[in-house]
């Protein structure tokens, strides 16, 4: 199955003419120094992350990968476009399945989808939530399979994580390769924070004239804690624990050495689960009690909403294009990739069939665990899988195995080609959405591998955005 080479491709605007002379340069030693400049700026910085299950604590740094990914504008405006309709119809959706739940009574998705979803949040039926947004911050996956075949691999909703790389990365690259940044006009993406925290406080409680938003983090311990202190810096607000905070019925209050100062907006990192002892997870100390009490009573605003899971579920993924013709009357700018349901026994015996062809993902899986690529695994794996299929179906979902684009990579020997994924962030507020011009994109460093999750060994690259012919950035 041949790869599409974005880089390669015979298009007449093959948007990598910006870095030719990159690509062309026999001569691999300067790049290379480059790149360890990069890597040296990353670990004075302290980017690094820990892998979920690894015993030793180990902080990691993700390899970088000093070759860009490069979009077209036109590309850009689809994909922008894409996103916004997306996430549009996923925060419509998730307001009406906790108040009318039109889309099941409609006969649109089953009941089943989403009440015998493990994620659905029943203390949040009936709760509103400031402007009907429940997911400020989404993270849309993508893949790219040919030069307009663009596909969602799933719907980030509940704390979608990476946009410190996304612009740590862009920072190493204005350090490093300041020339190439003067002679090609690349899209700022710098201001992601200031769009961010103006979205966050559009959701503030109705009657707040001068919200305060903090950054809610379960600790130095957690592996996206280098991202919850970057955002909170770029941003200007307060980081805290739960043991920072306090409730009562006037509201949320932060301790301060100047005494109790309120909290509008939580820009949460935690989990539903131990968001609240008092309210879910009992022995959470990572939590505040009666948080969800008092966003229940819109004395604050929790971001993303709790019971975001339901809507961002891989078994719920299938239905996005229903959403979107239901909600908003549009059919999808962006298209699913073709999906088999396990749980359905006639679609579990063709993906057992062909189970060497397929991918195969846990429902509730995610950073690359969980999953099966059967082209790439033993006998052994597969067999595995099957065994927990039969056992278990409803807890997966099969896709093709996706020719995933490749672009530009370095490795020892030079350059070569690796495959690649897309993350861009949509910020929803009140009365306007945001995606800076730019986007996550992760790589599989080895060769021939399609998974480019940091926890499976991938690493990540700068994401340019071309501006429009014409057009100064």
């Amino acid at each position: 199955m041949e790869a599409f080479d974005e880089c390669c491709s015979n298009a007449t605007d093959n948007p990598y003419a910006a870095i030719a002379d990159w690509l062309d340069d026999p001569d691999f030693s300067e790049l290379a120094a480059k790149r360890d400049q990069a890597n040296n700026l990353f670990v004075r910085r302290g980017i690094t992350f820990q892998v979920y299950g690894d015993g030793t604590g180990t902080e990691r740094l993700i390899p970088f990968d000093l070759i860009p990914r490069i979009i077209a504008a036109r590309e850009w405006a689809h994909l922008s476009a894409g996103c916004t309709q997306r996430v549009k119809a996923l925060n419509a959706f998730l307001h009406d399945i906790y108040h009318e739940q039109k889309i099941i009574t409609e006969g649109v998705i089953p009941k089943w989808v989403v009440e015998g979803n493990s994620e659905f949040q029943p203390l949040m039926v009936g709760v509103d939530v400031p402007g009907q947004i429940y997911s400020h911050i989404s993270g849309v996956d993508m893949v790219r399979t040919g030069p307009d075949d663009w596909y969602v691999l799933e719907d980030n909703l509940r704390c979608p994580s990476g946009v410190s790389y996304m612009l740590e990365n862009r920072a190493a690259m204005r350090r490093v390769m300041a020339r190439s940044f003067r002679h090609n006009d690349v899209e700022p993406i710098d201001h992601y924070p200031d769009l961010l925290l103006q979205s966050l406080r559009s959701c503030a409680p109705d009657g707040i004239s001068n919200p305060s938003v903090v950054i809610l983090t379960p600790g130095a311990g957690n592996s996206a804690y280098f991202e919850h202190a970057f955002l909170a810096q770029s941003m200007g607000v307060p980081l805290v624990e739960g043991i920072d905070l306090v409730v009562d019925s006037q509201g949320v209050w932060m301790h301060t050495t100047r005494g109790l100062a309120p909290v509008h907006v939580i820009y949460r990192r935690i989990n539903d689960d131990y968001l609240d002892p008092q309210a879910f997870n009992p022995t959470s100390v990572l939590g505040v009690p009666g948080l969800f009490e008092a966003h229940k009573a819109g004395l604050v605003t929790i971001s993303n909403a709790v019971g975001n899971g339901v809507a961002d579920d891989k078994a719920t993924y299938l239905w996005v294009p229903d959403m979107i013709r239901f909600y908003l009357g549009e059919e999808p700018i962006l298209k699913n990739v073709p999906t088999w349901r396990c749980a359905d026994p006639a679609q579990l015996e063709e993906v057992l069939d062909r189970l060497p062809e397929l991918v195969v993902k846990e429902v509730h899986g995610a950073g690359g665990y969980g999953m099966l690529v059967g082209p790439s695994a033993s006998q052994d794996e597969i067999e595995d899988f099957r065994a927990k299929l039969i056992n278990d179906p409803g807890d997966f979902i099969a896709q093709p195995t996706l020719a995933l684009s490749t672009c530009p990579t370095m490795i020892d020997a030079g350059i070569a080609p690796r495959h690649v994924d897309l993350r861009p962030y949509v910020l929803a507020g009140r009365d306007e959405t945001h995606l800076v011009p730019g986007a996550l994109t992760r790589v599989a460093l080895k060769e021939g591998s399609l998974v480019v999750n940091s926890s499976q060994g991938g690493g990540t690259k700068d994401t340019w955005v071309l501006c429009e012919e014409g057009a100064s950035c």
